[in-house]
């Protein structure tokens, strides 16, 4: 092989390997973070695009959702009660330049936040509220990190608190609070149900009063509900004057 071919074959090579160092793709959910001697000078993609060999480098950045669990988490709750809790949080870069230069490990720095925050956040809140207004603790602990994250590029959409586990003696404790609750909703419902009654009897009483008839009507009827059943019951029908004329002569006192 002649030397002018084996140049022109070594050129051809070099080319190649430097066409190919500078040809970058990246897909719709990535961005190069581009650095010229040292030096950032912005973001680039999705597609196709050519970088300076030698000068250019790139840091490839995923701006896709990603979901990171939070440990559990060893809280003592405002009320001084013991309880472990673990979390889910959801984010994605919005800034690739910000998220490359501002934090050396922005998936990192993002997780260890939340775990500092979830343990402050619930340390401020009392147990009755950890159980009862979940939502509004999940928003709280959203803006919270969102802030400290801002300045990395990194936008927190969602921190939902998965699990809280409470210790056995607090559970049996809540199990005998729920039943103390049901049984007082239970005397209240009773309660209300014999003033009810007493109210209608009362009502009853007042017109059977302005209408003696009523009373005679009502005796025949309930005499005809007994004797439809196979019973040895026997009625004596009293009528209400027989009972007054007694208890009138009973007042009466051998003076009078």
């Amino acid at each position: 092989m002649s030397s002018g071919l084996f140049g022109l074959v070594l050129a051809i090579v070099v080319v190649m390997s430097l066409f190919s160092s500078s040809v970058r793709v990246l897909r719709e959910y990535e961005r190069g973070v581009i650095f010229r001697l040292g030096r950032v000078i912005g973001a680039k993609g999705p597609g196709l695009f050519f970088l300076i060999p030698v000068v250019d480098r790139m840091v490839r950045v995923s701006l896709r959702t990603i979901t990171r669990e939070i440990p559990p988490q060893d809280v003592i709750t405002r009320d001084n009660v013991t309880v472990n809790v673990n979390a889910v949080t959801y984010f994605n870069v919005v800034d690739p330049v910000r998220s490359v230069v501002a934090i050396e490990d922005h998936l990192a720095g993002t997780s260890q936040i939340a775990q500092t925050t979830l343990r402050s956040v619930l340390g401020q809140v009392d147990l009755d509220d950890l159980l009862s207004k979940r939502d509004e603790i999940n928003q709280r602990l959203q803006q919270v990190i969102d802030e400290v994250t801002q300045p990395w590029g990194v936008k927190v959409s969602l921190v939902e608190v998965k699990q809280v586990e409470l210790p056995e003696t607090m559970r049996r404790a809540i199990a005998r609070q729920a039943e103390a609750e049901r049984e007082r909703r239970a005397k209240v419902i009773h309660a209300q149900g014999e003033k009810q009654a007493a109210e209608a009897l009362a009502e009853a009483a007042a017109i059977l009063e302005t209408h003696p008839a009523a009373i005679q009507l009502r005796v025949l009827s309930t005499m005809a509900e007994v004797a439809t059943e196979r019973n040895s019951t026997l009625i004596f029908p009293l009528p209400v004057e027989v009972m007054r004329l007694i208890d009138a002569m009973g007042s009466r006192t051998p003076g009078t």
